[in-house]
Formats: structure tokens, sequence, C-alpha cells
């Protein structure tokens, strides 16, 4: 092993040590922080400048991509005009690991004056900034990976991880589905997936089995189809589906195997039309708990030509 990549894996180690004494350090103020971007009004403006203010700017892109209204204002440039973007009903949070930076301390009177309410990200609690702040989020470490204790490496990791908190608390909160990614990202690949049809990516070997077959066979037609179902036909007319959930209730309920797919299937089962987008049949299997959905030629159709599953939709492969 090389000394760099020996030097390397230390570097990480110490990043990740004083990353564990600030998860241990979170307190209410989080949840309150949290509680103040969630009920905010406006939008969540994040401000920094330098190291600080690259971490400030992913943290705004990242949650403006996930639901919540954001942007990143650089705060030496705020007081130059791009205050203007900035209203009352407002969230700001302030990222200055010292807590003492000039061009952060000089934007918060102006702040004020517009009727924000103020979170302070810093690595000092006790810091100017902070008493400044209606609350603070501390991203104290006791010492940078930089062997001179200069260059911001640590303190910017931990910043970065702070806002990824929020952005995950917030993403739960607002119940920040895959299909609402989509909207967001439609140049990526997740949202060139979930904004293209169900036809495009359904399978047509749909598992199908009658209402009297025996359920060794039903079973052997679901391991061969692997999709953890199939749909229950009674001559040409399709009456029910059944589940890997069905196949295990059933092996609970019945000491003698000697059953059929009628006697263990549900009777009900969703469907969406294959013109439909990917992103509107996650939000049904989102909203009843289930994997798959049968697929129509029309939202009226009764007859089945395909199947689509979560794994057909969010498959990276």
């Amino acid at each position: 092993m090389t000394s760099d990549t020996q030097r390397a894996k230390e570097v990480f180690r110490e990043e990740i040590a004083e990353l564990q004494k600030l998860s241990d350090s979170i307190d209410d103020s989080f949840a309150r922080a949290v509680d103040m971007m969630y009920s905010c009004q406006g939008q969540v403006v994040v401000m920094g400048i330098g190291k600080t203010g690259i971490i400030g700017h992913k943290i705004a892109s990242s949650l403006a991509s996930t639901g919540t209204e954001a942007i990143f204002v650089n705060a030496a440039e705020a007081v130059h005009g791009d205050l203007g973007m900035i209203n009352g009903n407002d969230v700001a949070l302030l990222v200055s690991n010292s807590g003492t930076t000039s061009e952060i301390i000089n934007v918060v009177a102006p702040l004020r004056r517009i009727g924000c309410r103020l979170i302070a990200m810093t690595g000092d609690p006790h810091s100017k900034l902070a008493q400044l702040c209606d609350l603070t989020l501390s991203v104290h470490v006791d010492k940078e990976a930089c062997p001179l204790g200069l260059a911001p490496t640590t303190s910017t990791t931990a910043a970065l991880l702070m806002g990824d908190a929020l952005i995950v608390c917030l993403m739960e909160r607002r119940r920040f589905k895959a299909e609402n990614f989509a909207v967001y990202h439609p140049g990526g690949a997740l949202g060139r997936k979930l904004l293209g049809r169900v036809s495009n990516h359904m399978t047509t070997a749909v598992p199908r089995v009658q209402t009297d077959t025996p359920f060794r066979q039903l079973v052997a037609e679901m391991s061969d189809k692997h999709l953890g179902m199939t749909m229950v036909y009674e001559g040409d007319r399709c009456t029910g589906i059944i589940t890997d959930g069905d196949l295990r209730r059933a092996i609970q309920k019945y000491d003698d195997l000697r059953i059929t797919a009628r006697d263990i299937m549900t009777p009900s089962y969703k469907h969406i039309d294959k013109n439909a987008l990917l992103s509107d049949a996650l939000a049904v299997m989102d909203q009843y708990n289930i994997t798959t959905l049968a697929v129509t030629e029309t939202p009226e159709s009764d007859a089945i030509i395909g199947i689509i599953s979560i794994h057909h939709i969010i498959d990276f492969a």
C-alpha cells in the first residue's frame, strides 16, 4: 500500500470520527430548523461565501430539486442589490464556519429589516453570527483533516452533511416521491424514465393461471415469469390476482396445499393503461403499497396486455 493510499484512509477515518461526534451533538435546534423551513411561506435563502458558499449553493440546489423552494445568494453580492430577491416570508440559512465572516455578518441587519427569520449554520455556536440569528445549527468540528489545520476540509464536510440531513427531513415531511423527482429532473436518468410511457417498459409476458389451477402449478408459473405475481382467469376473463404475499398466507393457512388459485386469489386488482406515464404508475403503486400493475389498452378496457413492475421503472442496469 502506497503512502498516499494510507494517508487517504487516514483522512477518511479522521473526518468520519469528527462527523460521528457532530451526529451525537445534534439536538432540538435541528428539529426547530426543519419546522421553520417547512412552514416557510416564501423560500429558503441560503447564503455563504467562499468554500462555505459552494456548500451553500449545493444545499439550496438540493432543497429546490426535492420540493422546498430555495435559492442561493452570495453574501458579498447580497448588499449590492441581490437582497431584492428576498422578502419577509423567507427563511435565511446563513452558512459560516467561523461565525465571524464580515460579508455574512453584514447581511444580518438588512435581512432583519426585510423581515426574514434567520438560521445560522456555523462551526462556533457562540459566535457573533449565532448570537444574531433566531436559531443556530452547530457544525463544530475539533480539527480539520488538513495537516496545517487551515484548509476547509472536515468543516465543509460537516456543513454539507448537515445540509443533507435538512434536505432528507424536509423531503419526508413533504412526502416527496420519485414521481415528484421526475418533474424536477426531466434531464436525468430517473427523470427520463418516469416521464416515459408504460407501454415502453412493461412486459407482455403476463403470468396467467386459471381459477382451477393447482397450487404447485401456479407457483411454477410465478417462478417462471419472475414478477412475484400472476393474474387469475376464468376462461378468457380476468377475475383476480395472486401475489407472493398470497402464497405466504396460503402456506400459513392451509395444512393441505391441495388447493387451487380460486382459494387464495384476491378478486380485485389495480391496473393502468399503456399510455400512462411511468410516474403515474409509480404513484398508484405508492398509494396502494404494491409493486406491480396490470396494463390495459385503455383506461376503460378490461383486457390485460402487459404487466409493469417497480423493477421495470427503477432499473439502472
